[in-house]
């Protein structure tokens, strides 16, 4: 199927051939057969020069660099410029490049500090590089290492980076502002997550038939996603949540008879994952042992006759239950903010816990370009081409008012452990969070391109034009203002971007007007969230 529809063939297919998938499912990792070679120039590693800091797998778009961690021994197939790994004796490090699936957006050497001002990754032609595409499909193998993730923990930036991203390859643009926040999560919680993916560019590049960039990990484990209608992506993912939670009730209540039963080939594991599952690391731990204990309950007793005959099997049945499942809904500021408000509203009002993850790009971007409730003052957009006279609506402030919602907003190239603070904080809260991560975009027509995207991220914040901060209701400082006072000027900011610097060709007088407007309710902004502080 995946070739004849990317050749645009997929008309001359059968039915017959989409049998196995007649229920609408497709196998995840189908983007990484496609090898598209659509790059130009992609990055060549320069040993001599890596600090081994992980940024730019980080910040990668689509998932095509990798850090790797080599024992002596492991095979790989050049190990010629490998370094002898900072903090883990005995093991090489690496940085490998997939060339024929990146896209050359220049977002890992524009973030490289390398040493010196010399940088660990230089772009070169990608036909100069094609030889560096077979250590990255030994990489694989490696990732995932239990030794290096207990040395350089999973939640921190440069440790999240040793786990396998399970979003990757996706048809993105060069430079997305919105990839490296999904593949992210995917690294912290892939194994285990369920995604209600609102229409737009997230669910474009998130599953575009055939390809599929959401993947699998070496055990087989990996996202499950689905895509809803644009209006009730927040209700769909709330069903998604609601079902898992009742089914998992369900299984409580199985378990828990076990655990009382005195029957010692299970009670004790069905004691310690009743104890475990409500954690989704301590539950995968637990979940094998319970497994186990099950079979061999089965084996044992399964036709004893006795009352808990059936309810071995039935929780067995039940499997896919055992570790907690982390419920995801993805979508843009113009599902969020906009025409999936009043669903994302209900939602967090539930009480339920999902994770609400908003790409805020602050314009309908895979439409085109329409102003959208998250556009700012004196932003050009289509339906604002004079500029958006009214300020921005603010999504984080109306999700704070209900006290019990987890509420955060982040700026990946400002601070790259404030994002993945935020992130693991949220999953980690037991009920509804939001997640406001600013996410440049193709269509804010950034000078430079978007391989400047994480630098204008942090100029954003730096000039006080985004806001970072964490609103945690289980935390006993429950605000806190990650953002500091600004030092760079916010006009200045915003004119190195066409959907303000074409205002005053057009429209200077209006242009000065709502500059000056926008600037005074950005600084109104900040100083009500300074206030919350004190």
């Amino acid at each position: 199927i995946l070739e004849p529809v990317n050749a645009q063939k997929g008309d001359d297919l059968p039915v017959s051939a989409f049998v196995a998938n007649a229920d609408g499912a497709f196998p995840q990792g189908l983007a990484a057969f496609e090898k598209r070679g659509v790059a130009v120039d992609v990055p060549e590693w320069q040993p001599e020069n890596c600090i081994e800091c992980n940024f730019c797998s980080y910040v990668c778009p689509h998932a095509v660099i990798r850090p790797v961690a080599l024992k002596e021994g492991d095979e790989i197939a050049d190990d010629s410029g490998l370094l002898n790994m900072t903090g883990m004796p005995g093991y090489r490090f690496g940085i490998t490049v997939s060339v024929m699936d990146c896209t050359g957006c220049g977002s890992c050497s524009t973030v490289c500090p390398g040493k010196k001002g010399a940088k660990a990754l230089i772009m070169k032609p990608l036909e100069t590089q094609l030889s560096g595409q077979k250590n990255f499909e030994y990489a694989y193998k490696y990732t995932d290492d239990p030794d290096v993730l207990a040395k350089f923990k999973p939640t921190t930036v440069k440790g999240s980076q040793f786990k396998q991203p399970l979003l990757e390859f996706s048809g993105a643009c060069p430079g997305c502002g919105e990839t490296p926040y999904a593949k992210l999560v995917t690294q912290l919680f892939g194994d285990r997550m369920i995604i209600a993916n609102a229409t737009g560019c997230s669910s474009i590049w998130g599953g575009s038939a055939p390809s599929t960039p959401y993947t699998t990990n070496k055990l087989g484990y990996g996202p499950a996603w689905a895509n809803s209608l644009f209006e009730d992506n927040a209700e769909y993912g709330f069903g998604m949540a609601t079902a898992t939670r009742q089914r998992r009730e369900m299984l409580e209540q199985i378990i828990t008879q076990l655990a009382e039963s005195g029957y010692d080939t299970v009670d004790a594991a069905a004691k310690t994952w009743m104890e475990a599952m409500h954690d989704g690391e301590a539950s995968k731990a637990a979940a094998p042992v319970l497994e186990a204990a099950l079979l061999k309950a089965v084996e044992e007793c399964g036709s004893c006759g006795c009352e808990f005959d059936g309810l071995y099997k039935k929780a067995l049945a039940m499997k896919d239950l055992f570790v907690k499942k982390s419920i995801w809904i993805f979508g843009g500021d113009g599902w969020a903010y906009d025409i999936g408000f009043g669903g994302l509203d209900h939602v967090i009002a539930s009480g339920e816990d999902v994770n609400i993850l908003v790409f805020d790009t602050e314009v309908y971007s895979n439409t085109g370009g329409q102003a959208s409730k998250a556009t700012p003052t004196g932003s050009i957009a289509q339906f604002a081409a004079s500029g958006k006279s009214t300020k921005k609506k603010d999504l984080g402030a109306i999700a704070m008012s209900y006290g019990y919602v987890y509420v955060a907003q982040i700026a990946m190239g400002a601070d790259y452990n404030q994002s993945i603070k935020a992130i693991n904080e949220a999953e980690a809260y037991n009920g509804p969070s939001v997640i406001i991560a600013y996410s440049p975009c193709i269509n804010h027509g950034i000078k430079g391109g978007l391989k400047g995207g994480i630098a204008e991220t942090k100029k954003a914040v730096n000039a006080g034009y985004w806001h970072m901060y964490r609103y945690n209701p289980a935390a006993e400082k429950k605000f806190t203002l990650d953002s500091k006072e600004p030092t760079l000027s916010y006009e200045d900011f915003i004119m190195t971007e066409t959907r303000y610097s074409a205002l005053t060709r057009t429209f200077p007088d209006r242009a000065k007007e709502l500059f000056a407007q926008a600037e005074k309710e950005a600084k109104e902004k900040y100083a009500r969230l300074a206030g919350i502080t004190e």
